[in-house]
C-alpha cells in the first residue's frame, strides 16, 4: 500500500509540475507495461519481492499519470473552454463571504454551465449578508483561477484548493435564499457561530488568537501577534492542521477514559471529522484525520498501526479528490513535517527511556519539533523566505500551554454558545494561557539571530551547508560527539554569513533595492548601515510588503530611520503595518492631501501606535541617510492621489535615483519645470510601467540610465509596450521586479 501510494503521489507531482498532457499519456502507457512485466516476473518467482515492489511502483506511476490527465481533461477543462467570455451565471454560495477592498468575495458553485469544480465570485458588499446556499444570479466575467493574467505565470493556490474559475461581477446582480440553512452548510454555521461566541465572551486580542487557534482564522489577529508568533517558529498553531486534531483527539480521549476503546473510537472519528468540515477541510487537517482514524481502528482489527502505510493512503485519497492539491502549500509542509516525526522522532526519543518525566517530556517536545523541521525546512524557506532559529525553544516552552488553551478555550466557547451568560466566567484561564504564549513569543522575537531570512545567496549557502554536515554525520557513523560538533559549526557559521552579509551594507556607498513585492512598489536606500524605505504596498493579497522590507532590513543589519510614502494607495501603503510590527521606525514623510483615494486615517493611526513621527511634506525637504541624501519634493499635480504624491531623488556624489510614485507625463512635466533636476543614473519607473507615466518629457530632462519598473502579477497590462518602448528609446537598460525578483544596485 505505501509504495503504491507513495508512487501515484511522485507521479501527479511530475505531471503538475514537469510534464505535458502528451508526455503523460505516453508515460502512462509504458509504466503499464513495466507493470505487466514486473507482475509477471513477481508471479514466476514466488520470493521475487523486488519485482512486487516494482510492479507496485510502476502500477502507481501509471495510475497517476492517466488519472491525471483524465481529470485534467473531464474537471479543468470545462471550465477553461469558458475563459475570458461574459454571460449570465447562476451560483449557490458555499460558505459565508468575506470582505474585499472593492465589495466581496465568496466561494460558490456554478449551476447553471454543468461544470465541475468551484470558483471565486467578486461581487458588491451584499454579499456578506448571505447565508451559504443561496443564490446569486448576475452577468459574470469568467477569468483564470490558474492564470489571471494570462502571461502565463502558473498561479497554482486556486486549483490547489478546487477552484478552476474566477468570476468578477458585471452589473446588479439578483439574490435568492434558495437552499440557505440546508444541512450540508452546517458545519460553516456551526464555524460561525463559534466564532461569534468567541468574539462576545474574549477580549480582542486573546479572542483573535483564540479564533486562529480554535477555526485557523487568522484575519483577526493583530499584525504584531500574528508576525511574533511566525518569527519564533509558532506560526503552525494559527493554522489548524494534524495537531489540532490531535488536541482534540486527547481532549476527547481524557473525558471519555482509556477504557471502552470501541466507544472512544467510534465517538472521536466522526467528531475530529466535523472538526474538519468546521475548519474548512485543508488537506493538512484531512490528512490527520484519516491518520488518527486508522490509528484507532487498527487496534480493534487486531492490525498494528502502520504510520508510513497511513500517511501514504491519506496522500493518495486526498489527490484521488483533486490531483492539483499536489501544489497546495498546507499539504507539502504537513506531509513533509509528519514524514520527518515519523523518520526521526523514535531515533531520538530512545534516548529518553529512563529518564525523569519532566526530562522525558521536553526531549520529545524537542524530538518531535526537530523531526517536522527535518524535511520542511528547506520547503518553508522556499514559501516564506524564513527560518526562525528559536522554534525548538519557542516549541518547547509553549506547545504544552497551547494544547491546555485548545481544549479549554474549546470547553469555555462551547459552554458559552449554550449558555451565553457564563462566557466571560469560563473564558477567564484560557484567556491567561493566550496572554502567556503570546509574551513568550514577544520575548523571543527580541532576540538577536532569532530568525534568519533567505532573501540573500549566503543565508541559502548556510543551510546547504548545515544539511551537507548533518547528512556527513549521519553517514560516517563515528564520533561520539559528532553530532554536537555539527551543531557549533552550524552556529559559527550562520554568524559568520550573518556578518558578511551585513558588512556589505555596513561599508560606505548607497545600496537602491527594489523589492520584489508584486503589484506595489517598495524601495529601499541604505548606506552605511542606515536605510530609508519609500512606500511599502502591494495590491497581491498572498504578499506582504512590509513582511518583505523588514525580512531585507534585519538580514542586512541596518537601521530604518524614515519611511517616505509617496501616496497612500494600498499598493504603496498597505505593508506599513507589518513593517511597523517588525521594524522600529523614527520618521515617516508623508504628503498633506486628502485626494479621497487610499486610507490616510488608517497610515496615521499605525505611525502613532507605534510612536513612529509624522511629517507632512510641504516643501522641499533634505533628509540625511548614511551618507547619502534625500531630497523630497512637495506634491505638484493638480487632483487624485497619483498626482498629488511626493517624489524622492537620492543623492550619493553623482549618482542619483529619482522616484517619482504614480505620477502622469503631465505631472512629471511640471516636476522638471519646477525644479533643477540633476541628470540621473537610476529611474524607478512611474505607475509600474503605466503607459501614461514615464513620458518623453521627463526622460529627455533626466537622461535616465537604468530603468526599474517594481511590477507583478495584473490585469492593468503593467509594464505596457508604449512605456518599454519609450524606455529602450532613451537608451535605458530596463530591469523588472517581475523577471529579476529583488533588484540591487549599488554604488561605492
Amino acid at each position: 500500500m505505501a509504495i503504491f501510494c507513495a508512487a501515484f503521489a511522485a507521479g501527479v507531482a511530475l505531471s503538475q509540475y514537469l510534464l505535458s498532457a502528451q508526455w503523460a499519456l505516453i508515460l502512462c502507457g509504458v509504466f503499464a507495461a513495466a507493470a505487466l512485466v514486473m507482475g509477471l516476473c513477481g508471479c514466476a518467482n514466488k520470493r521475487g519481492d523486488w519485482a512486487k515492489r516494482a510492479f507496485l511502483c510502476a502500477l502507481g506511476l501509471c495510475f497517476a499519470f492517466g488519472y491525471n490527465t483524465l481529470y485534467a481533461h473531464f474537471i479543468k477543462a470545462p471550465n477553461d473552454a469558458l475563459l475570458g467570455t461574459q454571460d449570465t451565471v447562476e451560483a449557490e454560495l458555499l460558505g459565508y463571504a468575506e470582505e474585499t477592498s472593492h465589495g466581496a468575495k465568496v466561494t460558490v458553485k456554478i449551476l447553471n454551465r454543468g461544470l465541475p469544480g468551484r470558483a471565486i465570485y467578486y461581487g458588491d458588499a451584499d454579499l456578506m449578508d448571505l447565508e451559504p446556499g443561496a443564490h446569486v444570479t448576475a452577468e459574470a466575467l469568467f477569468n483564470s483561477a490558474t492564470d489571471p493574467t494570462g502571461k502565463g505565470l502558473h498561479l497554482r493556490n486556486f486549483t490547489a484548493k478546487g477552484v478552476y474559475i474566477l468570476l468578477y461581477q458585471r452589473g446588479e446582480p439578483s439574490y435568492d435564499e434558495a437552499n440557505a440553512g440546508a444541512m450540508r452548510y452546517l458545519p460553516r454555521r456551526i464555524a460561525r457561530k463559534l466564532g461569534e461566541t468567541i468574539e462576545q465572551s474574549y477580549g480582542e486580542r486573546e479572542g483573535a488568537f483564540l479564533r486562529a487557534l480554535l477555526l485557523g482564522d487568522k484575519k483577526y489577529l493583530d499584525e504584531e501577534d500574528a508576525s511574533n508568533l511566525s518569527e519564533v517558529g509558532l506560526s503552525h498553531v494559527m493554522a489548524v492542521s494534524g495537531l489540532h486534531c490531535c488536541f482534540l483527539a486527547s481532549l476527547i480521549g481524557s473525558l471519555m477514559g482509556d477504557r471502552r476503546k470501541k466507544l472512544r473510537c467510534a465517538v472521536t472519528i466522526p467528531l475530529i471529522f466535523l472538526y474538519a468540515f468546521v475548519t474548512g477541510l485543508t488537506p493538512s487537517i484531512l490528512r490527520a484525520c484519516i491518520m488518527i482514524s486508522m490509528g484507532m481502528i487498527a487496534p480493534l482489527l487486531g492490525r498494528d498501526n502502520d504510520p508510513p502505510t497511513s500517511i501514504s493512503f491519506a496522500l493518495l485519497l486526498i489527490l484521488l479528490k483533486n490531483p492539483f492539491a499536489i501544489a497546495s502549500i498546507s499539504l507539502q509542509l504537513s506531509f513533509s513535517a509528519v514524514s520527518g516525526i515519523i523518520w526521526l522522532t523514535p531515533k531520538l526519543t530512545k534516548r529518553a527511556h529512563g529518564k525523569h518525566k519532566l526530562v522525558r517530556a521536553a526531549l520529545l517536545s524537542f524530538s518531535t519539533t526537530l523531526g517536522a523541521m527535518v524535511f520542511s525546512t528547506p520547503l518553508a524557506c522556499y514559501y516564506f523566505g524564513t527560518l526562525s532559529i528559536v522554534s525548538l525553544l519557542s516549541n518547547l516552552l509553549c506547545l504544552w500551554l497551547v494544547s491546555v488553551v485548545f481544549a479549554l478555550g474549546l470547553l469555555s466557547v462551547l459552554i458559552a454558545a449554550a449558555v451565553p451568560q457564563l462566557g466571560a466566567a469560563c473564558a477567564f484561564v484560557p484567556a491567561l494561557g493566550i496572554r502567556a504564549v503570546l509574551a513568550i513569543a514577544g520575548l523571543l522575537e527580541e532576540l538577536p539571530f532569532h530568525a534568519i531570512y533567505f532573501n540573500t545567496a549566503f543565508s541559502v549557502v548556510w543551510l546547504a551547508y548545515v544539511y551537507a554536515i548533518f547528512i556527513a554525520c549521519a553517514l560516517v557513523k563515528r564520533g561520539k560527539y559528532r553530532y554536537f560538533a555539527a551543531v557549533g559549526l552550524s552556529v559559527l557559521s550562520l554568524f559568520a554569513a550573518a556578518k558578511v552579509n551585513a558588512l556589505h551594507y555596513e561599508q560606505g556607498g548607497l545600496n537602491v533595492v527594489a523589492l520584489d513585492v508584486g503589484q506595489g512598489e517598495s524601495v529601499l536606500l541604505i548606506s552605511e548601515g542606515h536605510a530609508a524605505l519609500v512606500d511599502c504596498g502591494s495590491k497581491n493579497s498572498y504578499i506582504d510588503a512590509g513582511a518583505i522590507a523588514a525580512d531585507y532590513l534585519r538580514s542586512a543589519g541596518a537601521t530604518l530611520d524614515s519611511v517616505v510614502l509617496t501616496h497612500y494607495h494600498e499598493d504603496h501603503a498597505n505593508g506599513l503595518a507589518a513593517l511597523f510590527a517588525r521594524v522600529d521606525v523614527e520618521t515617516i514623510y508623508l504628503a498633506d492631501i486628502d485626494a479621497g483615494e487610499g486610507d490616510r486615517d488608517e497610515v496615521e493611526a499605525l505611525a502613532e501606535r507605534y510612536g513612529v513621527n509624522i511629517h507632512y511634506v510641504t516643501e522641499v525637504i533634505e533628509v540625511t541617510n548614511g551618507a547619502s541624501t534625500m531630497s523630497i519634493y512637495p506634491p505638484l499635480g493638480d487632483k487624485g492621489a497619483n498626482e498629488l504624491g511626493l517624489t524622492i531623488l537620492c543623492s550619493l556624489g553623482d549618482f542619483d535615483t529619482l522616484i517619482t510614485g504614480d505620477m502622469d507625463a503631465k505631472t512629471e512635466t511640471k516636476l522638471v519645470e519646477t525644479y533643477d533636476l540633476p541628470d540621473i543614473e537610476v529611474l524607478l519607473v512611474g505607475h509600474h510601467g503605466s503607459k501614461y507615466s514615464t513620458g518623453t518629457t521627463l526622460l529627455e530632462s533626466v537622461t535616465p540610465e537604468v530603468g526599474v519598473i517594481s511590477v507583478g502579477d495584473n490585469s492593468y497590462g503593467h509594464p505596457t509596450e508604449e512605456a518599454l518602448l519609450r524606455l529602450t528609446d532613451a537608451g535605458m537598460t530596463v530591469y523588472r521586479t517581475d523577471m529579476q525578483g529583488n533588484i540591487l544596485i549599488t554604488v561605492d
